[in-house]
């Protein structure tokens, strides 16, 4: 069944509050699906840093000491913050792909969660009350965000198993749903250079649109190819560094509402995610079309 939240900030007023109105949006949709819940939340991506967010499954281990191998490894000063099971490294730009090899080699059983210069993605087993809680997901400031619990129905319940999934640099999406093609497409995506972490479809969808991208297509025009080139139901909340957007299928049997505000624009499963947002009571409120494309930036938000 699984339940989707998202939320793009249009007024930056409300950029410290992301995390919080995300997790109460996520919490909101516990029964659509209790196995497991994830979040990304996209900050700040001024300046020359960017991110690696990484889990373990051995966290006291695998942490201890990372920060200064790291370092040597990218003879560069990194910073690493440490939350549950999870942490985030922050480093030059010019040397993410070069930190994220010295990770894998470093720490093999360490895996990579999303990298960028504003993403960072925070998924765990259990109900969301308690992945937010473990994350420290409420006091998180940010300009957009998705969100996902979920009721596991083709895969194993496990981490890598939650969404969102991340295939590309500050790209990651959430679905609700079951793609009937994404062993042909994974077999297509692999000889294209793609890798997958899990057998789940949903990573498949992520890579595809990853793919898409890197030929030069923005989101909106990726996630229109996806309309056409992915069968079986379902719905998608994608973001990217400075964007949100939503899809269908043709048949739109999954629930979904949106809504639009000066403020914000809001996705949910069901109303119920939606309703404890600011000024709700005045935002126009609909239901997505099937197989019609939803995209916002905000390079292009005035």
């Amino acid at each position: 069944m699984c339940g989707i939240v998202g939320l793009f900030l249009k007024d930056k007023s409300l950029e410290p509050e992301l995390g919080a109105l995300l997790s109460s949006m996520l919490v909101t949709m516990t029964d659509r699906g209790p196995d497991s819940a994830g979040i990304a939340i996209y900050g700040d991506a001024s300046g020359n840093n960017a991110k690696i967010t990484i889990q373990s499954a051995n966290p006291k281990k695998d942490f201890a000491g990372l920060e200064a191998e790291l370092g040597q490894a990218v003879s560069a000063p990194v910073a690493i913050q440490v939350k549950s099971t999870h942490a985030v490294i922050t480093l030059a730009k010019d040397l993410l792909d070069a930190g994220k090899a010295a990770v894998a080699e470093l720490r093999p059983n360490v895996r990579i969660m999303s990298s960028g210069d504003a993403i960072e993605i925070y998924k765990e087993t259990g109900l969301p009350k308690d992945v937010v809680s473990r994350f420290g997901v409420n006091s998180m400031a940010g300009t957009h965000g998705i969100g996902h619990t979920r009721m596991a129905t083709e895969s194993a319940v496990t981490t890598l198993g939650a969404h969102p999934f991340s295939t590309g640099s500050d790209q990651c999406l959430v679905h609700n749903g079951s793609l009937s093609n994404h062993n042909n497409l994974r077999r297509e995506l692999k000889r294209e250079g793609m890798t997958f972490e899990t057998e789940n479809d949903t990573e498949v969808a992520a890579a595809y649109l990853t793919a898409e991208m890197a030929k030069g297509k923005n989101l909106g025009q990726a996630l229109e190819g996806a309309v056409d080139d992915l069968d079986g139901f379902f719905t998608f909340v994608v973001g990217t560094k400075s964007g949100f957007g939503v899809v269908r299928d043709a048949i739109a049997c999954k629930p979904a509402v949106m809504a639009e505000t000066d403020q914000y624009v809001a996705f949910g499963s069901e109303y119920r995610a939606l309703v404890n947002l600011p000024g709700i009571e005045n935002a126009r409120v609909w239901e997505p079309e099937p197989a019609t494309v939803y995209f916002w930036d905000h390079q292009k938000v005035a």
